[in-house]
């Protein structure tokens, strides 16, 4: 389905299970303009302000995405119009990007790759000696160190410590950000030494033309025939975790009353907090909305299966029971069962 003269698809006025039958190549959608396109144009100006020459292509694919050897950016398509974002809020419980900052963070980081592939930066020595080698390989899981110094911060799950190409591209974005005051903030950290090596390597290349020349769309989205719907799927399988019981102690610890007592069910306490807590918990641990939901799913079923009941004031339980929340969450974080996202 193409877009209407008034630039308002057809697919926009349909039901969601109507929208999740149409394949994201009959989406026909446009990157120019929109939330996307502003995006774009401020990073554009982020480049030009720190007087480099380069700048990244972009197209619609299903994720954010560099492809190997690309000095362009796949963007995913559900931030090309609000319908589609009030879609993946849906199905995913979140919109990775969906925000300005959040935006504008993860382009900063996958510009950090663009360039790094357009002028081949990963063969440098001094590039290696510092981030490590390109050619190690990708883990499926990691277990980051939250308090750790030797890396910046600009994007969620302390992303720089998964890889060393994650790592020059997370601080490539932090030396772009022309707010990020990096001179002082990094100040006495071991990354402060990859941020002043950034500086100086893109000072170095500032107005060089990149080596690499193609303009490739590896998996853009006019030629993925598969259905939002069966992309959903894919995508909630590759968040899905799983969880052990190891939350019966402290459910019983937090809920220890019973329906003689005229407490309420845990379990449909527990629910009518799920989505305040998964926000919460979110925000404070930075892990997917939709992996902490799942950690709230067992929850609520251990509870019932327990039959556990509340007692006592609701609203200290509820305080609790998010701490109980994030708690379990930042052992699933350092138990290295965590996946990569981006």
């Amino acid at each position: 389905m193409m877009e209407d003269p008034q630039n308002n698809p057809a697919w926009a006025d349909l039901s969601e299970e109507q929208l999740l039958d149409l394949r994201l190549c009959d989406l026909g959608l446009q990157l120019d303009g929109g939330f996307l396109g502003k995006r774009i144009e401020e990073l554009e100006q982020e480049l030009a302000e720190k007087g480099l020459l380069f700048r990244p292509y972009f197209w619609l694919g299903e994720e954010w995405f560099t492809p190997s050897g690309v000095p362009g950016v796949a963007l995913p398509f559900y931030l090309a119009h609000p319908r589609l974002m009030k879609l993946e809020r849906s199905q995913m419980l979140e919109v990775e990007g969906g925000t300005e900052d959040w935006c504008r963070r993860i382009l900063r980081h996958e510009c950090g790759h663009a360039i790094d592939h357009a002028y081949r930066l990963h063969r440098r020595r001094n590039r290696q000696k510092l981030f490590g080698l390109s050619s190690a390989p990708y883990p499926e899981d990691y277990a980051p160190k939250p308090f750790s110094k030797n890396f910046v911060r600009n994007i969620d799950y302390w992303y720089a410590q998964s890889h060393p190409d994650e790592d020059f591209a997370e601080t490539f974005a932090v030396w772009l950000d022309t707010t990020s005051s990096w001179r002082v903030r990094y100040q006495g950290w071991a990354a402060f030494k990859k941020l002043k090596y950034m500086d100086e390597l893109m000072r170095e290349i500032a107005n060089q033309t990149p080596s690499v020349k193609t303009r490739q769309r590896p998996y853009s989205i006019s030629s993925l025939k598969r259905t939002l719907r069966a992309h959903y799927a894919k995508k909630r399988e590759q968040y899905q975790v799983d969880l052990p019981k190891l939350y019966d102690r402290d459910l019983k610890r937090l809920f220890d009353g019973g329906p003689e007592a005229g407490g309420i069910r845990a379990a449909a306490f527990i629910a009518s907090h799920r989505k305040e807590a998964r926000r919460l918990v979110a925000r404070w641990t930075g892990v997917y909305q939709y992996t902490v939901d799942q950690v709230i799913a067992e929850m609520i079923a251990r509870s019932r299966h327990l039959g556990l009941f509340l007692r006592g004031d609701p609203d200290e339980a509820k305080l609790n029971f998010s701490l109980l929340l994030a708690v379990h969450t930042m052992n699933y974080l350092h138990s290295g069962r965590y996946r990569l996202a981006l």
